[in-house]
């Protein structure tokens, strides 16, 4: 499949952040984009920049949790099943979980780390650090995504052990740098996960 480079970086900073790629079948899998209400724009934009993959219109859903009671709104859309996502799949995920792949220095620009952060990341204002979260993954992942930060991009990042999995950790003098490399990829929308 030909996509555009501004195509493929959100696709990649997408799958790397929120997205599922679910198998379907042996070669074939499927894109599902969830973001909760407040970020129905968000998804709508990436709709819209990967419409090849995508047929009908986003959904609105709601369901309760069955523990807290809390009625959780969100937007989701999901993408036809097709060998090129497949082929991703196999890709991002090892054993049906979600990974880092080996050669993520060969994916990663400013703009998939922008979409990765838009996804992921935090900007806690108090300590004015950033922290890009990772997920369950395994720590070994995780570390090597902080070697690409730091030997592609520049960022001297720390791997966090957190409570659901690891995270990037940048101290505000690297919040600084990050937000030089990203900054004009964030929608405006995202503008206050970056330091003032």
């Amino acid at each position: 499949m030909k996509l555009s480079s501004i195509q493929r970086d959100i696709l990649i900073g997408t799958v790397l952040g929120d997205a599922y790629l679910q198998k379907t079948g042996k070669k074939n899998a499927r894109l599902r984009l969830e973001h909760g209400a407040d970020q129905k724009e968000y998804l709508f934009w990436k709709v819209k920049n990967l419409q090849q993959f995508f047929q009908g219109k986003p959904k609105y859903l709601e369901r309760i949790h069955p523990i807290s009671k809390q009625t959780y709104k969100y937007w989701r859309h999901q993408s036809q099943s097709m060998p090129f996502l497949g082929k991703l799949q196999r890709i991002f995920y090892k054993n049906g979980a979600k990974s880092i792949p080996e050669k993520i220095e060969k994916l990663l620009t400013p703009r998939s780390i922008a979409v990765w952060y838009m996804d992921d990341g935090y900007y806690y204002l108090r300590d004015k650090c950033s922290y890009l979260y990772l997920g369950n993954i395994e720590k070994t992942d995780a570390e090597r995504a902080a070697r690409v930060f730091n030997q592609k991009f520049g960022l001297n990042v720390r791997v966090l052990a957190k409570k659901k999995g690891y995270a990037l950790y940048f101290s505000p003098a690297e919040a600084i740098k990050l937000k030089l490399l990203i900054q004009n990829y964030l929608l405006d929308y995202f503008k206050y996960k970056l330091p003032s």
